[in-house]
């Protein structure tokens, strides 16, 4: 069992190479999802892609806190995180028709890595301090596990999806009830001693991958037309939107979230709120974005419909409200920046729902700015912040 375990020291444990190969199939199954979402743009439409970006982001984000604890290169761990990219790219083929035929497969695959992955460690685990946790753990992917299945065998669409709605909900409450088991009891968040560092770096890369897919949505959308001003328009804007998200997050937000939660007397509890829950919330925001990015390259022009207005808004909307609440469980308090961006794409929404006063391309431009002015607002109050901080020069100081 000891060998299993990563070693930590005292700079945290590393993501290693594995885990970034590991990843690969998640890059798949974030693609499979904006354009899933972006051939069913209705309020059904985005409804069932929400419930799959939630099940796959599960799937990740339970194996992340697996390896949390589990060494990766162990070959035991690898053998294990084999089997579950197997299934996790299987599980991505299968997402276009998992409201469809493919709802079994979806459904099994889905199942093979929450209860497989489980199983193996509460096996590995047996007699060890972590192992009544993934116990409990194991209980509760079975429940659900049952449910998925037998959501799948469902033929109505609709209770399809009320039944795997269940199964969702029983999985994202566990762990905010301890998981409280039968005989087993619930446990606590500061009994789950993870290394902070390693899931702040993890969730980071997680970001990235969606971030990379709306570059590759943007470069491929652009290559499969010929550009003319406002399509050239449309990949800058959406480019620089990209851009503008990566820097709301990561230009000092990320590496000061990482260095509170290594440093936190509580990092379990951190870890379940800040990443396991609220990053599913700039993820969603991302892949909104991405949608709306290739429509505004493949239409740039004419009438602005009402599945633009909301992918163009709301995709931004979505990032920064769930960039808002990380901070606030991170560090306490909204910042008023955050508060002020989402009421100005609020406004935005007024002339693009009621008037043709915008076009989609210029409805996109309007969004990609108030980002681009939410990230020059935080490298601004970052750079007053430390110049505040900053000792004063030797004859000033002391009075």
């Amino acid at each position: 069992m000891t060998g299993l375990l990563r070693e930590r020291g005292e700079q945290g444990a590393r993501v290693t190479f594995f885990e970034l190969f590991f990843d690969l199939v998640f890059v798949f199954a974030i693609t499979q999802l904006s354009h899933l979402l972006l051939e069913h743009l209705t309020l059904r439409g985005a409804a069932e892609t929400l419930l799959l970006l939630l099940a796959v982001w599960w799937a990740w984000m339970y194996t992340c806190w697996t390896t949390n604890w589990f060494d990766p290169d162990h070959p035991a761990v690898r053998l294990m995180l084999v089997g579950v990219m197997i299934a996790g790219l299987f599980m991505a083929a299968m997402l276009p028709g998992a409201f469809g035929d493919k709802a079994l497969w979806f459904a099994a695959a889905y199942v093979t890595i929450q209860v497989g992955r489980t199983l193996f460690v509460v096996v590995c685990t047996w007699g060890h301090e972590l192992g009544r946790n993934f116990q409990r753990i194991l209980f509760w992917k079975a429940l659900s596990g049952v449910l998925w299945i037998a959501g799948a065998l469902v033929d109505d669409p609709g209770a399809r999806a009320g039944v795997w709605l269940l199964a969702v909900g029983l999985e994202y409450l566990a762990p905010w009830h301890g998981f409280a088991t039968p005989l087993l009891g619930r446990s606590s968040t500061t009994e789950w001693t993870i290394d902070g560092a390693h899931m702040a770096e993890r969730c980071q890369l997680f970001l990235i991958i969606a971030l990379g897919e709306t570059v590759l949505v943007t470069g491929a959308t652009l290559g499969g037309h010929t550009p003319t001003a406002a399509i050239a328009t449309g990949f800058v804007s959406a480019f620089v939107g990209t851009v503008a998200l990566w820097w709301i997050y990561f230009d000092h937000t990320a590496e000061a979230a990482a260095e509170r939660i290594a440093s936190s007397a509580d990092p379990g509890r951190l870890g379940r709120s800040a990443y396991t829950f609220v990053h599913i919330i700039m993820i969603a925001g991302v892949v909104v974005s991405a949608v709306a990015d290739e429509q505004v390259l493949a239409h740039p022009g004419g009438h602005v419909s009402t599945a633009f207005a909301v992918v163009a808004l709301g995709g931004p909307a979505l990032f920064v409200a769930g960039h808002a609440l990380f901070k606030r469980v991170v560090f306490g308090g909204f910042t008023r920046a955050r508060v002020t961006a989402l009421l100005a794409l609020a406004v935005l929404a007024v002339p693009a729902f009621t008037v043709d006063a915008l076009t989609p391309l210029g409805l996109h431009i309007c969004a990609a700015a108030v980002v681009v002015a939410l990230a020059l607002w935080d490298v601004r109050d970052h750079r007053t912040q430390l110049r505040e901080r900053a000792p004063l020069p030797g004859p000033l100081k002391g009075g």
